[in-house]
């Protein structure tokens, strides 16, 4: 399952913070529903940054976890971004399974049953977002948006040793996250924002932006 391999495989995003975010991972758990104990409807819950192994990943765990019980076809997604190619993937692979997608992860010490709190979906994140058949991004949470780039190390003799510098994309990719956009129900114009926007920060995104570009919802 390989989307669009053809602009910079290798490309990247900054994490929220300097410190680097684990891999996501995949967990099942059950909404707290009015005491209904075992019987339970059960989710997916995807929490960490997207990595260019997350989408088979998340297709061998649905594989494993997902057959029969009371899974339901909804992914809670909370994630400060990764590489936008396998972001781009995940959200095909959410697309093609039929499952929605809500910006939330489950409230903390809850093993079996839970609640949902606010959770995040920042810079490539938004790519696997759009693939949710359903999206919803409840008010507590929130969305942001900045330009991709990726790494290069290359060796500078005046620097004595090799530097790592940061790549822009040469619209190339704009192209590509613009197709994938249009393909996935959602208006161009996010990436355009999104392109126009320094990767050094993050332009979060208002009720009335995810209303306007067909982002998704309030409510599931």
């Amino acid at each position: 399952m390989k989307l669009i391999k053809t602009v910079l495989l290798a490309l990247c995003v900054a994490a929220a913070s300097s410190a680097r975010a684990e891999e996501m991972s995949f967990r099942v758990v059950g909404l707290n529903s009015g005491g209904c104990g075992a019987s339970c409807p059960q989710v997916i819950a995807a929490q960490g940054e997207i990595g260019e192994a997350t989408p088979d990943a998340f297709l061998a765990f649905v594989r494993e976890n997902a057959r029969g019980g009371n899974v339901r076809g909804i992914v809670l997604l909370d994630s400060p971004g990764g590489k936008v190619v396998a972001s781009m993937e995940l959200g095909q692979a959410l697309r093609k399974l039929g499952m929605a997608v809500i910006v939330a992860r489950p409230a903390a010490n809850q093993s079996r049953t839970m609640a949902l709190v606010s959770g995040r979906c920042y810079s490539a994140c938004v790519y696997a977002l759009m693939g949710g058949r359903k999206r919803v991004i409840p008010a507590q949470s929130s969305v942001g948006v900045h330009r991709m780039f990726n790494f290069s190390t290359n060796f500078d003799m005046a620097e004595g040793g090799f530097v790592r510098e940061r790549n822009l994309d040469d619209g190339g990719m704009l192209q590509t996250l613009s197709r994938y956009a249009a393909m996935m129900g959602v208006s161009t114009e996010l990436v355009k924002l999104a392109e126009r926007t320094s990767p050094d920060r993050l332009y979060m995104l208002t009720g009335a932006d995810i209303a306007r570009w067909r982002l998704g919802s309030r409510n599931l």
